[in-house]
């Protein structure tokens, strides 16, 4: 089953499970997650290195300007010693230079995929972890496939990574796609990534707003980068109906975007789905016109704020939601601390709206050819957008 699916199945209990909640104090849809917090693995080993005979910037505190003023101020042979020596923490490190972070993620991935294919092999562990190990590999594998430039990756957790289609550094706009629940390294390709569905897994869904901007803007340099660097809800549960995950991955996301400002990165239009956009309407009190151009909710039950006005951001606000989308019946939900709040697509919120009339379900948005896509690609480019 895909996890459109489970979600529809799901979609409807969730306002009758918040009842169950309320009265029974347990929710069995859904797994509850640890929040992945912190820099990545090494940061200490970092911090303790003198190779350069300087102290470096701490991943944890350096804002990302600062970040980006270190590595500005070393040659090319001292930036590669450094991501060599230190793949994760650089291929992480907002403010550093994006080529830099591909040649470090590729190390790093590489370390993980020969980590995970010994694992498993390992006759010492049970049976699942071994096949889980191998499942792992595999996706690890997928990300090292030739002209990919993964513009960060964490195998903590359930894994996290960012990708960038298209040329980051000549782009003259750029999409940021802000995933939601279930998105994690295993499932970032899809399910089945030979699959034949053009926008299989979020990989497919940039790729296919990449596409559309270039075919809309020929000639004219363009980006998308999906985000997945924080920890997702697994599901419809306790996690997927309140703000504690969104809340940890607000200002990881804050400072992915201000890491995309401070190496002289189009501002960008930001694309939300679902409880992605949860996270972005958290973060969204710390973006300006610096950071974001748009702020783009689809697929929304709520962003924790009564009206765009009240997300506190300079950004412009869009929303959408496809008549199909499930996610309509528990949109505007709140029950104590259960659900987003207002409606984004309701009329008192305030956000400009955009069609997604021909959109099928919760996940089809970047379906070639929807009202949305048109819509996305017309929003990240600065052009008008079409009335449905």
């Amino acid at each position: 089953m895909t996890r459109v699916a489970r979600w529809k199945r799901t979609g409807v209990s969730l306002v009758l499970s918040a009842v169950a909640v309320l009265g029974a104090g347990s929710w069995t849809a859904g797994v509850t997650q640890a929040a992945v917090t912190g820099p990545a693995p090494g940061a200490a080993a970092w911090r303790a290195d003198r190779v350069l005979g300087m102290s470096l910037p701490d991943p944890a505190t350096a804002a990302p300007s600062r970040v980006a003023g270190f590595f500005a101020g070393l040659d090319t042979r001292e930036r590669d010693l450094l991501a060599r020596r230190h793949p994760l923490t650089v291929g992480n490190l907002d403010g550093a230079p994006v080529e830099l972070r591909y040649r470090a993620n590729e190390r790093a991935l590489r370390a993980e995929y020969a980590a995970q294919v010994e694992r498993s092999t390992d006759a010492s562990l049970l049976t699942r972890e071994r096949e889980l190990a191998a499942e792992r590999a595999d996706r690890v594998r997928r990300l090292l496939a030739d002209g990919r430039r993964i513009l960060a990756f964490d195998p903590r957790g359930r894994g996290q990574v960012a990708e960038v289609f298209g040329d980051l550094a000549r782009a003259r706009h750029v999409a940021v796609v802000v995933p939601g629940s279930d998105a994690d390294l295993m499932f970032y390709d899809g399910e089945d990534a030979d699959a034949a569905d053009p926008y299989v897994g979020w990989s497919g869904r940039a790729r296919s707003l990449y596409e559309r901007m270039t075919a809309d803007a020929p000639g004219t340099p363009v980006a998308v980068v999906v985000w997945v660097g924080y920890t997702t809800p697994v599901g419809l549960g306790v996690d997927a109906a309140t703000d504690r995950l969104a809340e940890a991955g607000a200002p990881r996301l804050d400072r992915f975007l201000t890491g995309l400002a401070a190496v002289g990165t189009p501002v960008p239009a930001v694309l939300c789905h679902s409880y992605g956009s949860v996270v972005c309407g958290l973060a969204a009190p710390r973006a300006d016109r610096h950071t974001v151009s748009d702020l783009v909710l689809f697929g929304s039950p709520g962003v924790r704020a009564d009206s765009a006005a009240d997300l506190g951001t300079d950004a412009t606000v869009w929303a959408a939601r496809a008549p199909s989308d499930w996610v309509r019946t528990v949109a505007g939900l709140h029950l104590l601390d259960l659900g987003h709040g207002t409606d984004p697509v309701g009329p008192g919120f305030g956000a400009r709206r955009f069609c997604a009339a021909n959109v099928r379900d919760h996940g089809g948005y970047f379906a070639p050819n929807s009202d949305a896509l048109r819509a996305f690609s017309a929003i990240a480019l600065g052009r008008p957008v079409a009335p449905c």
